[in-house]
């Protein structure tokens, strides 16, 4: 037989876990006259549509056993599928063993990740762990000279149009079907892989099952493809449900992500509005619309086609105020209604839902780089206020350390050099991405416009000299928080006595780049 001519189908083994979908294939593949051979819990679904059926136990002349661990692991199995037809050798052995050919597999897998994300024993898990499914579907895709083989019940409709239409599968969807099965069974067994080096912080081999959830329109700049591959659960970006507007993009999605991120960072009622992942405003307050009115205040002109997100449900006023500023994204954990309809009056603003505002738990943040990837831990969790230490003469008041935490907070969502003034816990100024942390001390105070005066100062990392302290000092900040660590430390926290303003170390450093 031609590779080009559609390869007949005469008998198919079907064995799913997902059943849907089973019945209707079933229906079809009969009116195709195809034999079907099934399992247990299949074969009953088939035979309940009124679709006659064999049982895999009557081909082989074995029962199932062990609890049904082994039902296909057979050769009369293996044998009908792995046979390439296009051998003669092959196909006179098949007949010496009076093996017939399996033309066609339908397999789906044990829901793996769905029994580790319920919370399930190791046992439990361990029973989700497929033996014989992707043994069938491994060979069958190895085989697709000869063979069709389904994972995935989408595809079904596109099998069974092609077999009425050509009275058998092209080598082109065989082909594809294949390379799906193969991308089935690689992400399962790192799935089960991942399982087992959940107590391994960097395993030797890192095994990663990611599908992609959707192509973007392109990525940082139109040149560039790109997509969006999730981590197969509901968590993060994963979860929001986008009630309205555009596709997201690529920087849509990475500035969504920052601003979630640190909006959900603090407990009272807080916005965050980002800006290429840096905050343009992020204050807290007393209801959501005052926090928003706060955010907008830190730097109102490069909020201009930022992303808000907030902490707390959108009710109308804030939405009104919202719609005020061209936004590309808003983010919360829901929206009243009222607040939907004046949000919804901009065509394109997108609209994202999250479940809850529940912060980002620990995971890895991956980054390419050529000839591989950067693995690290998130830095996310709860901050060691405990271990800060005053080294300075004057000691910062309850209110002052108040403002020097939340500033300490915006600081670690800023990219690096990263200084923050804040004051009344809102954000009045920012310095990001400077070669040099002085220049990001001038920037900030240059962006504060006045407010900068009686202001709190957040570093990212140590002052490497004085100059930073001093520049701040001139500007009017009263307090300085900062990981310390430099060889000159003694220098700068001089600075600090010299000028009369507080500083605050936390042995702790957030670059971020």
């Amino acid at each position: 037989m031609s590779t080009d001519t559609p390869m007949p189908v005469r008998r198919a083994l079907v064995s799913c876990f997902d059943k849907d979908g089973v019945a209707d294939l079933a229906a079809a593949l009969a009116e195709l006259e195809v034999e079907i051979v099934s399992t247990g819990s299949t074969a009953q679904v088939i035979r309940d549509a009124g679709v006659p059926v064999t049982e895999v136990a009557d081909l082989t002349g074995f029962p199932e056993c062990l609890d049904g661990r082994v039902k296909t692991l057979h050769p009369r199995v293996h044998a009908g599928i792995l046979a390439d037809r296009h051998d003669p050798e092959h196909v006179r052995q098949l007949d010496e063993l009076e093996v017939s050919p399996i033309d066609l597999v339908v397999v789906n897998l044990y829901p793996f990740e769905r029994t580790v994300a319920s919370g399930a024993s190791d046992a439990e898990t361990i029973e989700m762990i497929d033996i014989g499914g992707p043994t069938m579907v491994r060979a069958a895709a190895k085989n697709h000279g000869s063979v069709g083989v389904m994972v995935e019940p989408s595809d079904y409709d596109e099998v069974v149009a092609e077999l009425r239409a050509h009275g058998g599968l092209t080598t082109a969807l065989r082909r594809r079907l294949a390379s799906t099965a193969f991308q089935h069974t690689a992400a399962y067994d790192a799935a089960v892989a991942a399982w087992f080096q959940r107590d391994e912080p960097f395993p030797a081999q890192l095994s990663l099952a990611l599908p992609r959830a959707t192509e973007l329109r392109y990525g940082e700049n139109p040149h560039q493809a790109a997509a969006f591959y999730t981590h197969g659960v509901a968590e993060g970006l994963a979860a929001a449900e986008q009630l309205h507007g555009k596709e997201l993009s690529y920087n849509n999605l990475l500035d969504t992500d920052a601003a979630w991120g640190m909006a959900v960072d603090l407990d009272e009622p807080c916005v965050a509005i980002i800006k290429h992942t840096n905050p343009a405003g992020y204050a807290v307050a007393d209801d959501l619309e005052a926090a928003y009115v706060r955010a907008l205040e830190g730097d109102p002109v490069s909020a201009f086609g930022g992303i808000v997100a907030a902490n707390r449900p959108i009710d109308r006023v804030t939405a009104e105020r919202i719609v005020e500023v061209f936004t590309e994204v808003v983010i919360a954990p829901g929206f009243d209604e009222d607040a939907l309809e004046v949000l919804r009056s901009k065509a394109n603003l997108r609209i994202l839902a999250m479940p809850s505002a529940a912060r980002p738990e620990g995971d890895w943040q991956l980054r390419s780089v050529a000839g591989g990837l950067l693995v690290q831990e998130a830095d996310v969790g709860a901050e060691p206020w405990d271990a800060w230490e005053v080294v300075s003469q004057v000691r910062p008041d309850e209110a002052t350390l108040a403002d020097l935490r939340f500033a300490w907070t915006a600081c670690k969502h800023t990219k690096s050099n990263a200084i923050v003034l804040a004051k009344d816990r809102q954000v009045v100024g920012v310095g990001a991405g400077q070669m040099s942390r002085v220049d990001s001390v001038r920037l900030a105070v240059e962006r504060s416009g006045e407010r900068h005066v009686g202001s709190v100062l957040a570093s990212d990392a140590f002052f490497p000299f004085r100059d930073g302290p001093d520049a701040a000092a001139q500007a009017g900040v009263t307090a300085i928080v900062q990981p310390g660590g430099s060889v000159r430390d003694e220098e700068v926290i001089a600075a600090a006595d010299e000028h009369g303003i507080a500083m605050v170390l936390t042995g702790r450093r957030h670059f971020r780049h």
